[in-house]
């Protein structure tokens, strides 16, 4: 079916007279929502406002120069428009029907098997990359937790943690350089971007790719939580996922050494998301329920102390 060309009017907005029904899918960041709606029964998109301003004109581009290299693991854009206007900025992209986000053991060592094959091409192939995505880099995040040390130290009887188990991560935080390698990262790999769709394991939402230590992917499909999409990680599944990375990448790693720095990494990532998602629930402000951000903040320590664990077993 052919999209009508006036299915998005003049204000960027879908024309609701040519639409039967529309779904919200999910909000952004703008408050902007991505919606699914329906030309016909059969005949479903959808509609993708730009939902973080600082993103502008990212997403086209990168279906322009670095998926047409991939497989066909991510939904297609039908149509768009970018303007210097944001509220005017958006995509259609093929509906790719019911999605499952469930982490279990197969998806997720889909995903990391798909992390290693992109990681593995020559990131000169691709030109413009940008060198920063969503988050800020890991040398920024080990700076805001080396401000805020006290503080998170205060926490750590909540969060039912030793300091004594904590404190030599903090010691080893300012000598650590993870971008030695430095790979094409999709960016934001959370549970949400990724999904079993009815052709297959889908990966969503590649607006924030950009070039990245391998760590950063492998932490979000494996030890970033998310208050809308739970997930309860083990010490044995991460380890069997991160060696599964290890057979499918195509890069010079020395393995062991390649696990324990992840542990750290990932030890460090969490302590950041400790501290945010604390920030969140002191704020109350509403955008995520309580509930939700106390299973998500116990998920993320959950994780920590089995990546501090596995870190001195190592080491």
């Amino acid at each position: 079916m052919v999209l009508p060309s006036n299915i998005v009017l003049a204000n960027g907005m879908l024309n609701e007279g040519l639409i039967s029904k529309k779904e919200h899918l999910y909000q952004g960041m703008n408050g902007r929502f991505v919606e699914r709606f329906y030309l016909s029964p059969s005949a479903s998109y959808i509609f993708k406002p730009l939902t973080n301003n600082g993103q502008l004109g990212r997403e086209v581009w990168v279906h322009e120069h670095v998926l047409p290299s991939f497989p066909a693991i991510f939904p297609k854009i039908i149509s768009y428009q970018i303007s210097d206007s944001p509220d005017l900025n958006w995509m259609i992209l093929e509906d790719l029907g019911q999605l499952s986000h469930d982490f279990n053991e197969e998806t997720v060592l889909g995903v990391v098997k798909w992390a290693a094959w992109w990681h593995s091409l020559p990131t000169d192939q691709f030109a413009d990359v940008p060198n920063s995505g969503l988050k800020p880099q890991i040398e920024e995040i080990i700076a805001d937790i080396s401000r805020q040390e006290d503080k998170f130290f205060q926490l750590l009887p909540a969060l039912q943690m030793e300091e004594r188990h904590v404190r030599p991560i903090f010691s080893l935080m300012d000598r650590l350089v993870f971008s030695k390698k430095l790979v094409l990262s999709h960016g934001d790999l959370h549970s949400g971007n990724f999904a079993v769709a009815a052709n297959g394991l889908m990966v969503l939402d590649w607006e924030h790719l950009h070039l990245n230590t391998p760590y950063w992917d492998l932490y979000h499909a494996l030890d970033m939580s998310h208050p809308l999409f739970a997930k309860k990680m083990t010490s044995q599944f991460r380890e069997r996922a991160l060696r599964t990375y290890l057979e499918h990448v195509e890069l010079e790693i020395d393995g062991e050494a390649f696990l324990h720095e992840y542990y750290l990494f990932s030890a460090v990532f969490s302590i950041w998301m400790i501290l945010l998602i604390h920030k969140d629930l002191e704020a109350d402000a509403g955008k995520w329920p309580v509930k939700q951000l106390n299973a998500q903040l116990e998920e993320t320590v959950s994780c920590l102390q089995q990546c501090i664990a596995a870190f001195y077993s190592i080491g």
